[in-house]
């Protein structure tokens, strides 16, 4: 993972702390419970599926995408769902994996990881962790090939001098 992507993460943990300190967790009347927003509990999952090995991205609507480039930050919530019913959240995670990950294990572990984040943190009970893959990364296979290519171009320059 990237130095920026690290600082990102860490971005929004700082968010989801600063989020949680400045009561924007409502404590109900009703129930004399606390209400998590679904915002929150999206986060909470963005920044396990990001701790996955072999996820490249996430996989989020075009609104997603310009707002993460107008402000200039990575936005952990894209590419999930969040449906809250009481004490019971389903989640649906769209991602994009890299080329050459075994697909099963990667969406295990996603499943994994997102249902312990979210229970530990919210005490919220985790009914369904859906995972989308949307896509692959075969940047990593273009950018071998031109590396590849490259060092043959070295080569046969060589070979011409001598």
């Amino acid at each position: 993972m990237g130095e920026e992507t690290k600082n990102n993460i860490e971005e929004q943990k700082e968010i989801l702390r600063n989020y949680e300190e400045q009561n924007q967790l409502e404590e109900s009347t009703e129930n004399e419970g606390i209400q998590i927003s679904n915002d929150v509990i999206a986060v909470i999952s963005g920044v396990a599926v990001s701790e996955v090995q072999g996820v490249s991205s996430m996989a989020g609507g075009f609104a997603g995408g310009i707002s993460e480039v107008l402000s200039g930050k990575k936005n952990l919530a894209k590419g999930i769902k969040v449906d809250k019913d009481e004490n019971k959240v389903k989640i649906d995670v769209n991602i994009i994996v890299e080329y050459g990950t075994r697909i099963p294990d990667v969406a295990f572990e996603i499943q994994n990881r997102v249902k312990t984040s979210v229970e530990n943190m919210t005490g919220l009970k985790v009914e369904e962790v859906n995972v989308h893959v949307q896509g692959v990364n075969t940047n990593m296979v273009n950018k071998e090939e031109s590396e590849q290519s490259e060092e043959n171009e070295a080569f046969d320059e060589d070979k011409k001098e001598n």
